[in-house]
């Protein structure tokens, strides 16, 4: 297996300063491709593929809890629009007069 050479685009291709550098940083967690556990050092630039793949992981999860919410919120406001109807089925309004309001049997 061919090592990759440790060369900084952003100083032309020459040797990294690795510690020197303020784009070495450690990156510690589980890789998302693999699940395995990681604590290494590298290039801010290098670690980006991997980043970018945790973050789209971790949006599709907060898409699937956003939509689960939803889902509730929808089914809790259709029992109470549900709730609501039948409340106002059982109190038939009736008509005093010649009167525009509208008075309840149970008032």
């Amino acid at each position: 297996m061919t090592k990759v050479k440790s060369n900084c685009p952003l100083r032309g291709f020459r040797p990294c300063k690795e510690h020197d550098c303020s784009w070495y940083v450690q990156l510690r967690g589980t890789n998302p491709n693999t699940g395995q556990e990681v604590d290494d050092w590298g290039c801010a630039m290098a670690w980006m593929p991997v980043l970018m793949i945790e973050n789209s992981q971790q949006q599709r999860q907060t898409g699937a809890a956003v939509e689960s919410f939803r889902n509730e919120v929808v089914k809790a406001n259709k029992e109470n629009q549900e709730m609501l109807l039948t409340e106002v089925v059982k109190k038939q309004p009736k008509i005093i007069g010649d009167q525009t309001k509208l008075s309840f049997e149970d008032e």
